[in-house]
């Protein structure tokens, strides 16, 4: 029959045991694999995972081996710990990550404290007795760290307030990263005004940027980050008052500098990366913010990340100029430089048109 003796011997083994079914197929799994952890590992690896999550931490199969780790626990490996999770149904379902289209974005490095800051407004939210408030949030790229500072009203002066108070505990970004709301640059009205909130980056050496408009995953950090907050701060808390709010908000962003835990920074909290960092930052000088109206900048320069689509056009907050062929259907830099009053369009880095450009 071509099998061996081998074979013939544990079928009729099979056969001698007296089963009905003794001729299925059984399956080859170990009876007691090597290295197999018991019921209580997986009750551990169960209310490690339950604590993080009511710490409003990270709680997935890598944060949990960290934990285990600076417990000085032994540990399984990840995907061991993965299907412990699956196994007492802790998992939950992510949404797929976003999907470049493969048209070329102009990106900088940010890969150290203060290079830059992705800032996000979110709301409006309300609080137990209508109490409405919007929050803006900031995320430095370099290290993860976080600040959240609420606001009764999104405009003028809470909005200076508000980036003073975030950059009295981050420190002063060399980019700052924000959308095309008009709070952010001011008004369509006037598109070389320069608002408020460009003049005060200006002025303390800070170079905005602008994200293309309708493209919120370009700040995709910040908007992890909203997502975080809302679960884990929004959601949780019973807050009656602004003033709690603003008390609360200050906790959380030491909760998540200090103790969560971030795969980019190789396991390391942001606090611990900000630490570890040899870079130094800036910091304002004084706790009070300025006050409105601030003074038109004499230098700095100010970014906008633009798709030029068919018509040939560069939209710069209202205002429209006309590109080169080259640029159609491509991502590009358009940078304004007050001091010498120029706006220049950049493709890969490459100067692709300059034009006279002067701020009132």
């Amino acid at each position: 029959m071509g099998y061996s003796l081998r074979w013939l011997y544990k079928w009729a083994e099979r056969s001698a045991c007296g089963g009905q079914e003794w001729y299925q197929e059984q399956t080859r799994r170990p009876h007691d694999p090597a290295g197999a952890y018991g019921q209580d590992m997986q009750k551990l690896i169960g209310e490690t995972r339950h604590r993080l999550d009511q710490e409003g931490a990270f709680c997935g199969a890598q944060a949990i081996r960290w934990e285990l780790e600076r417990l000085g626990l032994s540990s399984p490996s990840v995907p061991t710990i993965a299907r412990m999770l699956r196994r007492q149904q802790l998992t939950r379902r992510r949404s797929e990550r976003y999907q470049p289209k493969g048209t070329r974005y102009p990106r900088l490095l940010a890969d150290a404290p203060g290079a830059m800051h992705q800032t996000d407004f979110v709301g409006p939210c309300y609080l137990s007795g209508g109490i409405r408030f919007h929050s803006l949030n900031t995320v430095d790229l370099g290290t993860g760290r976080g600040a959240t500072v609420p606001v009764e009203f999104r405009a003028g002066q809470n909005v200076i307030d508000a980036f003073w108070k975030t950059w009295n505990r981050l420190g002063f970004p060399r980019i700052q990263q924000i959308d095309n709301e008009p709070v952010f640059y001011g008004s369509r009205a006037h598109p070389r005004g320069m608002g408020h909130l460009i003049r005060l980056c200006l002025q303390h050496g800070i170079e905005p940027l602008f994200i293309p408009p309708a493209e919120p995953w370009r700040n995709g950090v910040v908007e992890k980050f909203n997502d975080h907050w809302r679960q884990k701060f929004l959601a949780r808390f019973h807050i009656a008052s602004f003033e709690q709010l603003e008390l609360e908000s200050i906790r959380f962003d030491a909760r998540h500098n200090h103790t969560w835990r971030y795969t980019k920074l190789n396991g390391s909290t942001p606090d611990e990366a900000f630490n570890r960092s040899a870079t130094p930052v800036r910091f304002p000088a004084q706790l009070q913010p300025p006050v409105l109206p601030l003074a038109k900048p004499e230098t700095g320069r100010y970014h906008l990340i633009r798709l030029i689509r068919s018509d040939h056009q560069l939209d710069v907050f209202g205002e429209r100029f006309s590109m080169p062929r080259e640029t159609v259907h491509e991502y590009v830099r358009a940078t304004i430089d007050v001091g010498r009053q120029i706006l220049e369009v950049r493709l890969d880095d490459r100067v692709v048109d300059s034009k006279k450009y002067k701020v009132r």
